[in-house]
């Protein structure tokens, strides 16, 4: 099957903590184990059985191809988009199209310990579901990294964080953006996100007395579509790189990579 990344390489308005930190402008180009982010990443999904094309989503997207970057403006496989007032709403206007046809992986350029057996994971787990969510469990990433620190949706079972990878696979995972709309602002709140899930869900959720499938199969059935969790047996793939602590950790996972 022919896939499409859809890499997200902006970020929010007012600069980024992370990009000031490191003295960039923007956050995708901060290096990490040498090499800007950005690049890492879509070299990573170039060399996945099953990517075909990346489109890099940014506000300016042509301001980041320099430096490490610059070989993706000449890279025939690689094409860029503008970002508008959303992430959902930026990659609904792309997913489907002729730029992005299904399906679609989504992932972030804050994710350079992608690997391609991560990718291949979630393309895998899509199935024959509509949209699949990578999601990463407690017990896989604290048991490698115990004092990480990560956004924890509890359920019945086992708390989960994601993974930054969405496999979306028909056109009927437009309701799915727009739902993605209207929780992009509580992403990072744990309670604020789940309750977007519906009030019933919400407390069996809180209660946890509903698995995690079992609510997002609820929650998208509703809505008219099939969603379903990508449980990934790596730990690395549910830590992005949001402030100095996560890319000195990143750091030295990528040295240890190399030795």
């Amino acid at each position: 099957m022919s896939w499409t990344a859809i890499l997200l390489a902006g970020q929010r308005p007012g600069g980024d903590p992370l990009a000031e930190a490191f003295g960039e402008t923007w956050k995708a180009l901060v290096r990490i184990g040498g090499e800007a982010m950005l690049s890492r990443v879509a070299r990573t999904l170039l060399a996945t059985p099953g990517i075909d094309r990346i489109v890099v989503l940014a506000q300016q997207p042509e301001a980041l191809f320099t430096g490490d970057c610059a070989w993706l403006a000449q890279e025939a496989r690689i094409a860029t988009a503008r970002s508008s007032s959303g992430i959902a709403a930026s990659v609904a206007a792309l997913a489907g199209g002729v730029q992005a046809p299904w399906p679609v992986l989504v992932t972030t350029a804050d994710h350079p310990l992608l690997t391609p057996a991560m990718i291949e994971a979630a393309m895998a787990g899509l199935g024959d579901a509509d949209v699949g969510i990578g999601m990463v469990g407690a017990r896989t990433l604290l048991g490698a990294y115990p004092d990480n620190r990560r956004t924890w949706l509890r359920f019945r079972g086992e708390a989960w964080t994601g993974a930054n990878l969405f496999a979306l696979g028909t056109p009927k995972a437009a309701p799915a953006l727009n739902a993605w709309s209207a929780v992009e602002r509580d992403r990072k709140k744990a309670i604020k996100l789940i309750w977007h899930f519906g009030p019933l869900l919400a407390i069996r959720a809180l209660t946890r007395t509903i698995t995690l499938e079992r609510a997002l199969g609820k929650a998208s059935a509703r809505l008219g579509f099939r969603a379903v969790p990508i449980a990934l047996p790596f730990a690395e793939a549910g830590i992005d790189v949001d402030k100095p602590s996560d890319h000195a950790l990143a750091e030295a996972i990528l040295a240890g990579r190399e030795r």
